[in-house]
């Protein structure tokens, strides 16, 4: 199958590769969790009585769980949007420090919102629990997908997390390394003694000897033999 090359050169453009990221990908499910546990508890998660027209929350009619995945989930949507901006930059940034720094904010408030999200999802499914059934006529479909959804929040902040644990330890420098690099390229291009060198060259003419036996430390050198002398024939 022939494909145009349009097509191909959009498959292949910065903005599909962007989009096809993990991370990228792992953002905007982040992104839509967030949206529906704060936008169905804002509509139908506060419900009237049928003997009271004052609002309440369908959680257990306990405002605080509302109010806390409302303020969770619109927060954590905030958060998706400000670091998809932020990853359209992360290819141009030439400071390595600042990278370095980006990441790792990545990798804190990742984990602090699987925290959020672990305890949200505790205390909302705990509300509900214990909220008396039949209470309001509308809005348990919405409670429980709000539930639902902070559970699948958790995973997803683990998983972004993760990505962004591996790109701080691939992108983090070495110590030292340059040094060691530059230390490693002088040794290569430091010159091997040659056979004609200084250091081997031979010693030639009659003090040649005397200079080797020189070298040599005193207690090694053989001890001369005695001279015997003729005593002339009287």
């Amino acid at each position: 199958m022939h494909i145009p090359e349009s097509l191909q050169d959009l498959a292949s453009s910065e903005a599909v590769q962007f989009l096809r990221r993990p991370k990228t990908i792992t953002r905007v499910f982040e992104g839509v969790f967030s949206l529906i546990i704060f936008s169905s508890l804002l509509t139908d998660g506060y419900q009237n009585k049928m003997e009271s027209p004052q609002l309440h929350c369908i959680l257990n009619s306990n405002n605080v769980a509302c109010s806390f995945a409302v303020g969770a989930g619109f927060l954590a949507f905030l958060s998706c949007l400000a670091f998809l901006v932020l990853d359209t930059q992360e290819t141009h940034i030439a400071d390595t420090r600042f990278k370095i720094a980006f990441q790792l904010l990545d990798l804190i408030l990742a984990a602090l919102w699987a925290v959020v999200w672990f305890v949200g999802f505790s205390f909302l499914a705990n509300q509900w629990q214990h909220s008396p059934p039949k209470e309001f006529l509308l809005g348990s479909s919405s409670a429980q997908a709000a539930i639902a959804f902070t559970f699948f929040s958790i995973l997803v902040w683990i998983f972004q997390a993760y990505l962004a644990f591996q790109d701080l330890r691939n992108d983090a420098p070495v110590p030292y390394k340059r040094s060691l690099d530059e230390g490693g390229m002088v040794l290569t291009t430091l010159p091997l003694p040659s056979a004609t060198s200084p250091m081997n060259m031979p010693t030639t003419g009659p003090n040649s000897l005397s200079y080797a036996s020189s070298a040599l430390s005193p207690c090694l050198t053989a001890p001369k033999a005695p001279r015997l002398a003729m005593m002339p024939d009287n």
